[in-house]
């Protein structure tokens, strides 16, 4: 009796969720993507056959519409959250505008299932090509002014979503694995699954619960205490995110042991700080030695532990495009990371941490 009175329970709570996602849409009648059943997921990906990737709130496969045109197809997990990624990836990209951001062009929302159809890029994600610790999933390395650009490209697309929407978009989860690369390798920001809207005469959100990815998230959105979560933090993660592509590297490891763990950041300022030669680069031209310092100059403003000392994107492209001889060398930042185990961490760090997404 209590298995079935349970039972009726969960399926209510269901069925409300279900509800409450249709009434979404039904107030988002103006998007422009276009709804498909489930029938036609299943068509378009051959029964989900080939596998692109897998984050902490679905799987993604490749498909193909039937006018041709090849899509990457995110299938959500209906068992994770309330629907609030869904509504999350929806409303954040059906603002948007830009050559740069990953092109959603339609969704499937039938009962608990829930899909994503977005332009496939065929390079995959940014991760791959600046990846030192994995050489076996090399396509090839990027140039430093190949490097330099895409820092740019990113930077100018994290501008539009805090100053060009309608709305301002807070991404929340800026990472390598979330940019994406096509033909020309140019850069598009994806995954918006735990963006935050934010109106524009606001610069701080409230958020519940931390949210992001281990390595990349801003003092702030774990703590309070650190500052109000705004715009800034999206810097901070881009910053970080900068440095892994300088050094080819992951900022900081789990569960390492307290004698072998380096914090990369910590490391790269002292040695920036002293003037030396950083061995991660190798043999380099002056050139390419000053793009590489300039990124790391730029990248150590922005991942400045008070959100107030961290630049707007639009003063990081100003940076990136200008001279390195125009660079101070920014403070070093009060708080580093300490030895990250998952036992320091919140819940919700380490579920959206523990799969990796791309398209």
């Amino acid at each position: 009796m209590r298995s079935a009175i349970k039972a009726t329970r969960i399926w209510r709570i269901l069925r409300k969720k279900d509800q409450s996602l249709e009434a979404f849409i039904r107030n988002y009648a103006h998007l422009n993507e276009k709804r498909y059943k489930f029938k036609d997921v299943k068509k378009m990906t051959k029964s989900f056959k080939e596998k692109l990737g897998q984050g902490g709130y679905g799987e993604v496969y490749k498909g193909k519409l039937r006018e041709g045109r090849v899509v990457a197809v995110k299938l959500l997990n209906a068992s994770r959250g309330d629907g609030q990624e869904f509504v999350n990836e929806v409303e954040s990209i059906g603002r948007t505008s830009h050559v740069n951001i990953v092109a959603l062009w339609g969704f499937c929302l039938e009962g608990s299932k829930r899909a994503l159809i977005y332009e496939f890029m065929p390079n995959g994600s940014l991760e791959k090509f600046i990846d030192n610790e994995n050489h076996s999933q090399f396509t090839q390395r990027l140039e430093w002014k190949k490097l330099l650009q895409i820092a740019i490209e990113i930077a100018r697309e994290l501008e539009y979503l805090h100053r060009g929407c309608n709305t301002r978009i807070l991404h929340l989860d800026i990472k390598p694995h979330n940019i994406l690369l096509d033909e020309d390798l140019s850069p598009k920001i994806s995954d918006f699954g735990l963006a935050k809207l934010c109106p524009k005469k606001e610069s701080v959100i409230s958020l519940l619960d931390a949210r992001g990815t281990i390595g990349y998230i801003a003092p702030e959105v774990y703590s309070r205490n650190f500052g109000g979560v705004s715009s800034k933090s999206d810097v901070y993660s881009y910053g970080m995110m900068m440095l892994e592509m300088v050094g080819g590297r992951r900022n900081i490891k789990i569960g390492g042991s307290q004698k072998s763990e380096i914090y990369f950041p910590d490391w790269i300022y002292k040695h920036l700080e002293q003037g030396s030669n950083l061995e991660i680069w190798g043999e380099m031209t002056s050139n390419e030695s000053e793009i590489a310092r300039k990124m790391v100059n730029v990248s150590l403003w922005c991942i400045q532990t008070s959100p107030i000392e961290r630049p707007s994107m639009s003063k990081v492209i100003e940076m990136l495009e200008g001279s390195l001889r125009a660079l101070q060398l920014p403070p070093m930042p009060s708080m580093f990371a300490p030895v990250i185990t998952p036992e320091r961490l919140p819940a919700e760090i380490l579920i959206e941490s523990s799969k990796k997404t791309s398209l």
